[in-house]
């Protein structure tokens, strides 16, 4: 008798499969897209640079890659359909809620299997666009014409607030698009894959992966860590709530992730841009949450090697850009994007239905069901 397969809860340490889209080192800390490290993207790449990388597997002749950057602005423009579809979206709903709704009415029959470079473009393209229409929508503001003159991060500002942003804050916000525009395996993306590999269209993978992104385990927890900051008030007290909250078995936000066994890369990065652009007052608390919450953790459990993730000073970031926090995870859906429809291309260039087993541990075969009583 052969030995039950063994299983990984969570499906740790299993390998799906091959991939030459993101290399995530974790025991080392570091992160690169299809080579390029995302120390050396971050300070000179523009998100539509990151999207010509992820999506045709070479970096651009020039960044900003020009007939991408002029296709992804063809391709934000909202036809009538598309506008009179995504204006019948019930107003008030939460930002995350409405943006399910909004990426599912962008499909119809030209969104077959399998995916397309161009339909990767345009799940790009349209994401903000929409979300941006029905936030001031909602808001009782009148829609903003799209800035053809705009880059796509300073466009998306624009597109919400009616203004355009400053370079500092569009090239903040663009810093933080390229910072999340893939992360490997991650769960969103296994759930875009996991549907992809069905033969459905990139429409259906792409709402399963905002469905999985919503959960405050993988990208739904940025804005707990501006209320966590406000619960904190100052820096003073970082210590003192920090160890509160531990002795009350609750959650730090913004610290730990499943990848990494030292600092995460983004949040480095994202630290430095927060520095620039936050607050000094909002910098200084984040700063006392961060040194509180390591040195807590560290103690409480040494061998877990907990550090900041990328959420902590992103929340940080999208503050000061000027992003309400209803906005935060969707924006972070906005970034992936790219790295979605990069995966869809992949996973269909080589698919193979994704099916994994289950160990049973239910009832023994043989049981019988009760008969009808005479």
């Amino acid at each position: 008798m052969t030995d039950p397969p063994a299983t990984s809860k969570g499906l740790e340490h299993v390998v799906l499969g091959d991939s030459a889209i993101t290399l995530v080192a974790g025991e080392t800390g570091g992160l690169t897209y299809r080579g390029f490290d995302i120390d050396e993207l971050v300070p000179s790449a523009t998100y539509e640079g990151v999207v010509s990388l992820l999506l045709d597997g070479s970096a651009p002749a020039v960044d900003p890659p020009s007939e991408l950057s002029a296709e992804l602005v063809r391709r934000r423009q909202l036809d009538d359909r598309t506008t009179r579809l995504a204006d019948a979206v019930p107003l008030g709903l939460p930002p995350l809620e409405a943006m399910r709704s909004l990426l599912s009415l962008l499909g119809g029959p030209a969104w077959d299997y399998p995916p397309t470079r161009a339909q990767g473009l345009e799940l790009v393209a349209k994401t903000p666009a929409l979300l941006a229409r029905y936030v001031r929508c909602s808001a009782g503001k009148p829609p903003v014409a799209d800035r053809p003159d705009l880059g796509h991060a300073a466009n998306y500002l624009s597109l919400l607030t009616g203004e355009a942003p400053t370079p500092e804050r569009a090239r903040a916000l663009e810093q933080y698009l390229v910072l999340l525009a893939d992360h490997g395996m991650n769960a969103s993306t296994f759930a875009l894959r996991i549907v992809v590999s069905t033969q459905s269209d990139l429409i259906s993978a792409a709402v399963a992966a905002l469905g999985a992104l919503k959960g405050p385990a993988h990208g739904g927890a940025p804005a707990r860590v501006s209320d966590m900051l406000d619960g904190v008030g100052t820096p003073d007290n970082a210590e003192r709530w920090v160890a509160a909250a531990l002795a009350r078995k609750e959650r730090l936000y913004g610290f730990g992730h499943r990848a990494y066994k030292t600092d995460d890369p983004r949040a480095v990065q994202l630290k430095r841009i927060a520095r620039t652009i936050a607050d000094p007052s909002r910098f200084a608390l984040a700063e006392a949450v961060e040194h509180a919450g390591v040195a807590a953790l560290q103690k409480r459990r040494p061998e877990a090697r907990l550090f900041m993730n990328v959420e902590f000073y992103g929340a940080v970031v999208l503050e000061a850009v000027g992003l309400p926090r209803e906005l935060f995870t969707p924006t972070f859906a906005v970034a992936r994007t790219a790295g979605w429809a990069a995966h869809a291309l992949e996973q269909a260039s080589d698919n193979r239905l994704i099916r994994p087993d289950v160990r049973y541990t239910g009832p023994a075969p043989g049981r019988k069901w009760p008969t009808k009583a005479r």
